[in-house]
């Protein structure tokens, strides 16, 4: 089994910045990407906010770039999301989603962590 681990997150306020962290761990035979998707509060939908794959490509979704960076630690299995220019539109609850395959006749499949709740004031 695959465990994702996030850690990170919080309060603050409109322009300041947080560093979400989220270690992959397990049975890991290849990492194929991870990404991070947020949902806010009433009911919106969950929305991916920037991905990153094994080659190092990057995504962002329109309304973060420029002001999140997502990077990965690939020795240590770990992607980090460093957010800053917050603005309060950011609150939401930060999921860390990887694709992993545990062995090497598997495709990836999803893995998700637990969520981490950032708030941000205005």
């Amino acid at each position: 089994q695959v465990q994702l681990v996030q850690s990170g997150g919080g309060s603050a306020q409109a322009g300041g910045s947080l560093k979400l962290s989220c270690e992959a761990a397990g049975h890991i035979f290849r990492i194929c990407g991870m990404s991070y998707y947020r949902q806010g509060r009433g009911g919106k939908e969950r929305e991916l906010v920037s991905t990153i794959t094994s080659d190092g490509t990057t995504r962002y979704v329109d309304s973060v770039k420029g002001r999140f960076t997502i990077a990965q630690d690939s020795a240590k299995s770990t992607v980090y999301l460093q957010m800053n220019s917050l603005k309060p539109e950011d609150t939401a609850v930060y999921y860390c989603a990887a694709d992993v395959a545990t062995d090497k006749l598997s495709p990836c499949g999803d893995y998700w962590g637990n969520g981490t709740v950032v708030t941000v004031g205005s």
